[in-house]
């Protein structure tokens, strides 16, 4: 392992993704269906290319199970849809904060899902990020809040919400299926499926919207590749935390680019939530730990 290469990568991969963002939100004009087209449309040949220089082309793109990838592709699909639409409606940093609770959704769906025992640390984690997520929320969903700013931040809600079933999904396949053809197949799905929403009103892009969706696309599967190699270099729990620097990005992005300046409520729900997806990742690494001893002292007993 080297846990410096792998914190860079994913250094660059948020940060790419931050990018990423800024492009889908300057594309405000653009419905989100068409967004998210050419979003993963325009990733594919960046992911086809990586695949291809690592000589794993076509046997990266192999896959198991077709309605697995299918499944994951289309909550993948409707929790990037329902992202960009809300990047309409609220400013950066709250979409970004709202987002931040799919981590501790995670825990409350791999428990009702794939029936993992969750303890008090985890559940005592979980509630301190949802009340985050309500102070974060409260606002927008009582009188302070239009209706378009109330639809953002339950949009944006829900998309964090399908973005946790796909992570479960992805947690499940993770054992048959490789992580090239996960990201290959989720972006190739998606972009079918954005065809879908043509009939509900796609724009023709002009000028420098152009280079925003187009930008927003090859980025976006710029930072797919520094995350998925980040992960050859250093575990998840190391990682993890460094997530949380597109906090950092998108107050500075929505602030010096969008003019968005963030409320005292946003920034205490913010801490919140990201000090209850801090403990869980860091409990998750400890009960990894904790099961990898066992299970070397189990191994040696046996040898005995």
């Amino acid at each position: 392992m080297q846990p410096l290469r792998g914190i860079l990568l994913m250094v660059l991969a948020i940060s790419c993704f931050a990018v990423m963002t800024a492009f889908v939100k300057a594309a405000g004009r653009i419905p989100a269906g068409e967004t998210v087209f050419f979003r993963a449309f325009c990733a594919l040949p960046v992911i086809a290319m990586w695949l291809a220089l690592k000589g794993e082309l076509p046997s990266g793109l192999r896959v198991n199970s077709v309605p697995g990838h299918l499944v994951r592709g289309i909550a993948g699909s409707l929790a990037m849809g329902l992202g960009f639409l809300g990047l309409k409606y609220i400013p950066l940093p709250e979409a970004t904060a709202i987002r931040f609770i799919t981590p501790i959704l995670i825990v409350i769906f791999a428990a009702i899902f794939l029936r993992e025992r969750v303890r008090m640390f985890r559940i005592t984690a979980v509630a301190v990020g949802l009340v985050g997520v309500s102070i974060i929320m409260w606002p927008q969903l009582t009188f302070e809040g239009g209706g378009a700013v109330r639809l953002g931040a339950l949009v944006t809600l829900a998309s964090a919400a399908l973005a946790s079933c796909a992570q479960i999904l992805i947690k499940a396949m993770a054992g048959t299926e490789r992580t090239e053809a996960i990201v290959f197949w989720f972006s190739a799905t998606a972009s079918l499926l954005a065809l879908t929403t043509i009939p509900f009103g796609w724009v023709m892009p002009m000028g420098i919207e152009w280079f925003w969706l187009i930008g927003a696309g090859l980025i976006g599967g710029a930072g797919q590749i520094f995350l998925t190699s980040s992960y050859r270099f250093a575990d998840a729990g190391t990682l993890a935390p460094f997530t949380y620097l597109s906090m950092i990005w998108a107050l500075v992005i929505g602030f010096f680019i969008f003019d968005e300046l963030p409320t005292v409520g946003m920034l205490i729900g913010s801490a919140l939530v990201i000090a209850a997806g801090v403990a869980i990742v860091f409990r998750e690494r400890q009960l990894g730990r904790g099961a990898a001893s066992e299970g070397k002292l189990r191994s040696m007993m046996k040898d005995r």
